[in-house]
């Protein structure tokens, strides 16, 4: 297999995905898998909130923006506000592409915005380890 394995410090990243659409998650979470990332999701952003309030740490984070109850701007809000899922890189993936939903994002503290449309899901995972590797300091998020 030609693609690199992804770690650090003989640690695997773990990355957390959080859309309301199964299909994409089950998508997501086969391409990140065969890239040797450990995956959780969660199926919008009210069993996100549940699983990082019961202490769980990701490396990343990947949300989706458009989800009923709680969009994804109001979770990262909620996030950063309540200091969830500290230390790790935040990634806005949505079909949001607006020039706005890009600024909102890094505003309220997103490390990256990838705009679903014009990305297939092997550069949706290329793009998720260039922003992690341009904002993680060597040997990982803090734990």
């Amino acid at each position: 297999m030609s693609e690199e394995k992804v770690e650090q410090s003989n640690k695997k990243y773990t990355i957390f995905i959080v859309d309301d659409d199964k299909f994409l998650l089950d998508m997501y979470s086969m391409k990140f898998t065969e890239r040797d990332f450990v995956v959780e999701v969660a199926f919008g952003s009210t069993e996100a909130l549940e699983k990082l309030k019961q202490n769980f740490k990701p490396d990343i984070m990947l949300l989706d923006i458009v989800m009923p109850t709680m969009d994804g701007f109001e979770l990262l809000s909620e996030i950063k506000k309540n200091n969830l899922a500290e230390g790790a890189v935040i990634i806005i993936l949505s079909n949001l592409g607006q020039q706005e939903d890009v600024e909102k994002g890094s505003q309220l503290g997103a490390d990256g915005y990838i705009i679903k449309a014009s990305s297939t899901p092997t550069e949706v995972v290329n793009k998720v380890l260039e922003i992690s590797k341009s904002k993680t300091p060597p040997g990982g998020a803090a734990q």
